[in-house]
């Protein structure tokens, strides 16, 4: 399917391409190079921000930027903490949870799209993404100036947190929404339904505007 050619859609690939670039500037090492992927990083949110914007001002909402929206957001928040585990700013076992938090999130919401629902992101998902820009930007910032660092390893702590609670919850709405509705008998059944019922986690698409998908 030919990407849609609209604002919102080439500022969520303009995120994706500046995954590599973030990488390629801050694991080489430039002069100058930690500022550098930090403007880069930023340059990133900005878009994020502004595809969002622009798709709802413009009512430009398509199919194909719901999906790569998310996607970009994580393969940046990503990109940047490994990066940051290679420079010996972040332990390497906080990053395999925060990377493990989004995969999970990303499995369990392709589970419920595929029986066409939609599990919106709760506020800890959101705060959770704000604390992980604000640990990026502080831990890039800290490797220049020692005296932000005490900063950043409270925000990545934060992130931390944010990222098991907001795993948990959202794990307890997809088991709430999908799971338990699927092993419950059909409404109004016969003796007889059960197995062969149709599950009420599988209701078809849902009919309300997508929300904030940012988890």
């Amino acid at each position: 399917m030919p990407l849609p050619l609209n604002l919102p859609n080439a500022l969520t690939a303009l995120r994706i391409l500046l995954v590599p670039i973030l990488v390629v500037v801050l694991l080489t090492r430039l002069p100058h190079g930690l500022f550098l992927g930090a403007g880069i990083f930023g340059l990133g949110v900005a878009t994020d921000y502004l595809d969002g914007y622009f798709a709802r001002r413009r009512n430009q909402v398509t199919k194909i930027g719901i999906l790569l929206d998310p996607l970009a957001d994580k393969l940046l928040t990503a990109a940047a903490f490994i990066s940051l585990v290679e420079l010996g700013a972040v332990p390497a076992w906080m990053v395999v949870i925060i990377v493990g938090r989004e995969l999970l999130v990303t499995g369990l919401r392709n589970v419920a799209a595929a029986r066409g629902l939609f599990i919106p992101a709760s506020s800890l998902g959101k705060g959770k993404m704000v604390a992980q820009v604000i640990a990026i930007f502080l831990l890039l910032l800290g490797l220049e100036f020692p005296s932000l660092r005490p900063a950043a390893v409270v925000a990545l702590w934060a992130v931390v947190v944010l990222a098991l609670v907001s795993a948990a919850d959202y794990f307890q709405r997809f088991w709430e929404e999908i799971v338990r509705p699927a092993t419950r008998p059909a409404t109004g059944a016969g003796p007889g339904a059960g197995l062969g019922s149709e599950p009420l986690g599988s209701v078809g698409p849902a009919t309300a505007a997508p929300p904030d998908r940012r988890s």
